[in-house]
């Protein structure tokens, strides 16, 4: 029996309590270390057969799949999951868990080889949260923002496209009271590299307001 202690439906995660001793555990890893071509598992009991282990490679991660999560790096994989897999471990191989396995892509309603995990990262920070407050509550700054295209990345003397486009900036804004204007490109913020324009707002998301 367990007591649900929070929720947060712009990641969907979710933090259980349950009253027991000596439970077994496993081990939780760090998704941040985690690369395209290195090779995951997945435990659950797709369509009720317990104890299965699936293996697959990683296809990309920070992935965005819809806009309604898009507070959420999928990690895109290749490892089978099916109905009875929802809410397992994403494991690497050293067994440590660096993944919640929520979704596929499908036009069968059954696995085709696209699978989308939870960075666990994302999920211990929600966890947190939830600890303390009971609620996540998410930091903004308050501008709209484009991908950088190669020839924007060109004049401002960029070795790549990289980082997040300012379009326009709320007055009156947190970004408009520390001096962000529009033309400005963001290629680092709270000490983490923006490559993509979509990891912007998702490291804001993580931030304390304040």
């Amino acid at each position: 029996t367990a007591k649900v202690i929070g929720s947060d439906a712009a990641t969907d995660v979710a933090l259980l309590k349950v009253e027991a001793n000596d439970l077994p555990v496993l081990t939780l890893g760090e998704s941040k270390a985690l690369k395209p071509g290195q090779w995951v598992v997945a435990i659950g009991s797709p369509f009720g057969l317990d104890f299965t282990v699936t293996a697959g490679i990683v296809s990309a991660i920070g992935r965005t799949i819809n806009p309604d999560q898009r507070y959420v790096p999928f990690i895109q994989t290749d490892v089978a999951i099916n109905p009875g897999n929802s809410g397992g471990p994403l494991l690497n191989l050293r067994g440590e868990v660096i993944g919640i396995n929520p979704q596929i892509y499908s036009r069968s309603g059954g696995y085709m080889g696209l699978s989308f995990a939870i960075p666990i990262d994302v999920a211990l920070k929600v966890r947190d949260q939830l600890v303390t407050h009971g609620k996540v509550t998410r930091g903004r700054i308050g501008v709209q923002i484009t991908e950088v295209s190669k020839e924007t990345a060109e004049s401002f003397g960029l070795p790549k496209p990289m980082g997040a486009l300012v379009n326009s900036v709320e007055k009156g804004g947190p970004a408009d009271k520390a001096g962000v204007e529009a033309g400005d490109i963001v290629i680092k913020a709270d000490g983490r590299e923006v490559r993509t324009s979509s990891e912007l707002p998702r490291i804001i998301t993580m931030i304390k307001p304040g």
